[in-house]
C-alpha cells in the first residue's frame, strides 16, 4: 500500500484549517492535494484530534500486530490438520 504524503496530524491540521473558516478549494491548492482526498481524509478523521489520531494510529498497528498472530494460528492449525490426514 502506498504511503500518505502527509501525517494523521497534518491532515487533521489541514481539516481544522477548513472549519475555521478558509476554504477548501484554497487549502487543497495551497497544499497539492485535489478535492477528493480532502473530502475523503474528512470523512475518516472529521472531528478528531490530534491526541486522538495518536491513539487511533496505535490501534491501528496493535489490530495489525492482532491479525498477523491469528493468521500464524490458522495456517499452524492448517499444517496439524493436514500432517493428521483430518479435514474440517
Amino acid at each position: 500500500m502506498r504511503k500518505s504524503k502527509w501525517t494523521k496530524e497534518q491532515i487533521i491540521g489541514l481539516l481544522q484549517q477548513a472549519e475555521a473558516g478558509t476554504p477548501v478549494t484554497e487549502i487543497c491548492r495551497r497544499e497539492g492535494l485535489s478535492k477528493e482526498t480532502f473530502y475523503r481524509s474528512r470523512k475518516k478523521y472529521g472531528g478528531l484530534q490530534v491526541p486522538d489520531a495518536k491513539r487511533l494510529r496505535q490501534l491501528e498497528e496493535e489490530n495489525r500486530a492482532l491479525r498477523r498472530v491469528v493468521a500464524d494460528q490458522a495456517l499452524n492449525l492448517q499444517v496439524l490438520m493436514d500432517v493428521l490426514g483430518k479435514a474440517w
